[in-house]
């Protein structure tokens, strides 16, 4: 699954927005950064996007906005990997909201909209969100339950932007290392459970190219603590959460998609699985000299993932194509947020 447009209404500081992620064959554009200061509308847009899914369509939030009313929001899909021989686009849209003129048409998408919904319960359409206010809180790796904790893939996830307090990434980051170390051990032997060996084998692949930015690569576990173990560039073995707070960043934006795309198509290679990942502020806390390189090493870690990046940063914006940067600014005359794309999008 990878979204190609995206229409927000009456939603933040947009009276009316409308992306296009495609490239210019049509086909959907793997990764886009949606960059601008503070209070211009990047959270907003990514959590609209994380409520206007298969299998998690819900009323949008006004934060930020005077409006009586909720916001909208419409995504178009294609399913690729989810539903190869759909021909056409999956449209999603907030409860409520008309998105055809003719009334058979509308019934006939609200119908394909919730019968996706209910598909989507069962496995695949991955999305995961991991929203700016995160942090690591330093609980001991507790497997307990795995088939319904580490193997099992969360189809409700949001952006948490407004709620600091669910944003700890901790346990659920070191639950998937160890979780990964673990399993792929414990299956070598095993010629049949190729499913493991892709589990280890691509979380130590995609973690690497994350961590390496900052001179650090998994190590595999404790054996005592069960705790997640990483080199530094001086060959000495650091558990996660001795890390530097940055780290652990880079190892979440590797190790939390990886493991969601295991979990929900357990007979694929994770590296080789289609999704969608939105992350806020990816720049947040980040050395200048790592952020011009955390795009290409998350096109390196999940080279098949559809990433939807918010940030701050020229650096981050400088590191893609200018038709993958999204620029939103506040015009100064108007008061009004505009969007730029293309060449124009780029700060010089």
């Amino acid at each position: 699954m990878h979204l190609i447009r995206m229409r927000v209404t009456g939603l933040g500081p947009f009276d009316e927005l409308e992306l296009d992620l495609t490239n210019d064959d049509g086909e959907p554009r793997l990764m886009t950064v949606v960059h601008g200061g503070g209070g211009v509308g990047k959270t907003t847009l990514l959590a609209a996007l994380a409520s206007t899914r298969p299998g998690n369509a819900v009323v949008n939030s006004t934060v930020g906005s005077e409006r009586e009313t909720p916001g909208a929001a419409v995504c178009e899909y294609r399913l690729g990997q989810d539903d190869p021989e759909r021909p056409h686009v999956l449209v999603v849209a907030s409860p409520n909201v008309r998105v055809c003129t003719d009334d058979n048409a509308e019934m006939l998408r609200r119908r394909e909209q919730a019968l996706f919904d209910r598909v989507a319960r069962e496995s695949g359409f991955v999305f995961v969100a991991i929203g700016s206010h995160r942090w690591f809180s330093r609980q001991p790796v507790a497997l307990i339950g795995s088939g319904r904790s580490a193997a099992r893939y969360e189809l409700r996830s949001s952006i948490t932007g407004e709620d600091p307090s669910r944003g700890d990434l901790g346990r659920e980051t070191k639950q998937a290392l160890a979780y990964a170390a673990i399993s792929g051990a414990l299956a070598a032997s095993d010629p049949t459970r190729r499913r493991f060996e892709w589990l280890a084998q691509g979380m130590t692949q995609a973690v690497d190219a994350m961590a390496g930015l900052a001179g650090f690569k998994s190590a595999g576990v404790d054996p005592l603590t069960l705790e997640p173990l990483f080199i530094d560039d001086g060959e000495r073995l650091r558990p996660f959460d001795s890390l530097p707070t940055r780290v652990r960043h880079l190892v979440a934006f590797a190790s939390l998609p990886l493991r969601a795309l295991w979990s929900a198509y357990p007979f694929r290679d994770p590296i080789e699985s289609e999704g969608i990942v939105v992350i806020d502020e990816v720049d947040l806390l980040q050395d200048p000299a790592v952020l011009s390189h955390v795009v290409p090493a998350l096109r390196r870690a999940l080279p098949k993932v559809q990433w939807i990046l918010s940030a701050t940063s020229p650096l981050v914006a400088a590191s893609c194509e200018a038709s993958e940067v999204i620029a939103l600014r506040r015009n100064p005359e108007r008061g009004k947020i505009e969007y730029f794309t293309g060449p124009q999008a780029l700060t010089h």
